[in-house]
């Protein structure tokens, strides 16, 4: 996909913070771009939200989950319960952890 962004000569400063981010990162532009809307959409959504937002598991699987959880009176953590159920893979679970651990930190 190609996503064309214009800016004004007023919005540059965001571009050049986008730029040292980037290159912090060891990123392209648009990978910064990208996990900043993710951020940005996926904030104050639980775990079990933003794996289904993004097509890892389904409704069903996570309240199937839940109920485990709550039959073991929260003995073990839902994303470990989705792995070890195999409704989702464990980089997959990084990952939307890693989305709401940056959300929280806003």
């Amino acid at each position: 996909m190609l996503i064309t962004i214009y800016y004004t000569k007023d919005d540059q400063y965001l571009m050049d913070l986008i730029e040292k981010k980037a290159y912090r990162e060891r990123k392209s532009k648009s990978a910064v771009i990208l996990t900043i809307l993710e951020s940005y959409f996926q904030r104050e959504k639980r775990l079990g939200e933003i794996l289904v937002a993004a097509g890892k598991v389904t409704h069903e699987q996570v309240e199937e989950a839940i109920k485990i959880q709550e039959k073991e009176k929260h003995k073990r953590r839902l994303a470990q319960i989705l792995v070890q159920e195999g409704f989702v893979e464990e980089k997959d679970v990084q990952r939307a952890l890693l989305v709401q651990d940056k959300s929280e930190a806003k």
